[in-house]
């Protein structure tokens, strides 16, 4: 009986332990299934070294790639640099290109720049830029060629015509790649300033140029090279001519516009043709408080060419003014121009009277060398200039 009973609780106790053994076998048998998965899984999808050179063992190995064939590499031209003067001591002294593609704003920007240090680090020699503002060509350039011979080093040109002008000069003439960037220029307008201070600004880009002098295509030199240099070079003073003229052609071009940046008590007038050091050139291409006056107020009737750098030089107090030009012209027939010269009117004693007919003051001393420069001088005047010349004038001499 008591076997029974023990047995019928032995079966009790494993009947209310039956689900939990059930539960527990699940669980390991469902761990033991997803560890063996989750292997398989990993095997395949991250082979060992063995594993792949079994996988890959049918493939034979690739053979290396051959390597590229080599071309030459392609040139390609960097235009943003085309016709710019490149950085070094020859894009201050000696600019390559004067057919550049400079706008006149970033032109006048460029030329304003003024080195802090004073001393150059580098040796130079001290030229004269002769500024040739034209219509077209240069009928007495053969005189200017025989003026400026066996004096290279010493003088930049420049020049300054009708863009629609066809340009051509031998390659063997001063003049050669000597011609700027230009627009149109129409007198009496305020195209003439602009001009003007283009062809200052391009010449202020050569650091070795310290006078500039503006010149037509009918000046002359009245003598030769060594003379018109060491005049100008060691010259205390700029040439422009400074006065008040209280007529029509003077206070009478004023305008009220003007004002106040002009006041009319501060109008001047003198002749357009200066020499002036480096110093004043960059006052005329950096002005941005009476140029703008005259551009918008000052045309046409105006004649801005007469009277912008007399009353700048006025407002401005600068005095170092000799207060004349060093350019000849005959104002004796009255008019708005001089007389013209031709070739009947040249003589050996009117070119005489242009170099010594007067007295002036050069560096606080009484000169009869006033005038360096003659001007309207016609094309047919050529040859008979070219005779007298070397004789009256020098031309190769010291």
């Amino acid at each position: 009986m008591k076997k029974q009973l023990q047995d019928h609780k032995s079966s009790n106790h494993i009947s209310s332990r039956l689900p939990t053994l059930i539960s527990v076998s699940f669980l390991i048998t469902f761990g033991f299934c997803f560890g063996l998965v989750s292997s398989l899984y990993v095997r395949v999808s991250f082979p060992s070294a063995q594993t792949k050179q079994i996988l890959f063992r049918s493939s034979p190995p690739r053979p290396p790639p051959s390597p590229p064939t080599l071309s030459p590499p392609r040139v390609v031209q960097d235009r943003s640099f085309v016709g710019k003067q490149g950085i070094g001591q020859n894009g201050y002294v000696k600019p390559r290109n004067f057919m550049h593609d400079m706008e006149d704003e970033e032109l006048l920007w460029r030329a304003s720049m003024v080195p802090r240090i004073r001393k150059l680090p580098f040796k130079h020699a001290q030229k004269v830029a002769f500024l040739f503002l034209t219509r077209g060509n240069l009928p007495l350039a053969p005189l200017w060629e025989e003026f400026f011979k066996g004096n290279e080093g010493s003088y930049s040109i420049y020049v300054h015509t009708d863009p629609s002008f066809d340009w051509s000069v031998p390659k063997s003439s001063v003049f050669y790649g000597r011609r700027i960037p230009s627009q149109v220029v129409r007198w009496g307008t305020i195209s003439m300033l602009d001009a003007e201070r283009r062809l200052l600004a391009n010449a202020l880009l050569d650091f070795s140029n310290r006078r500039f002098v503006l010149l037509s295509e009918s000046c002359i030199p009245l003598f030769n090279f060594p003379t018109v240099y060491s005049y100008l070079i060691n010259s205390t003073e700029v040439f422009v001519e400074v006065y008040d003229d209280p007529g029509p052609n003077g206070r009478g071009r004023y305008k009220s516009t003007l004002k106040p940046g002009i006041e009319f008590k501060q109008w001047r007038k003198g002749s357009q043709w200066f020499a002036v050091d480096r110093g004043l050139a960059m006052e005329i291409v950096s002005d941005e408080k009476y140029f703008p006056l005259f551009q918008r107020y000052c045309r046409p009737s105006c004649l801005a060419d007469e009277h912008y750098l007399p009353t700048l030089m006025n407002v401005r107090s600068f005095w170092g003014t000799a207060n004349r030009s060093l350019t000849w012209a005959d104002w004796s027939k009255g008019g708005p121009h001089p007389a013209r010269i031709g070739r009947n009117e040249i003589t050996a004693e009117l070119l005489q009277r242009m170099r010594n007919g007067s007295a002036c003051s050069y560096n606080g001393r009484t000169t009869r060398i006033c005038y360096l420069f003659g001007r309207k001088f016609l094309p047919n005047s050529l040859n008979r200039l070219v005779r007298l010349a070397p004789k009256l004038m020098d031309f190769g001499g010291s």
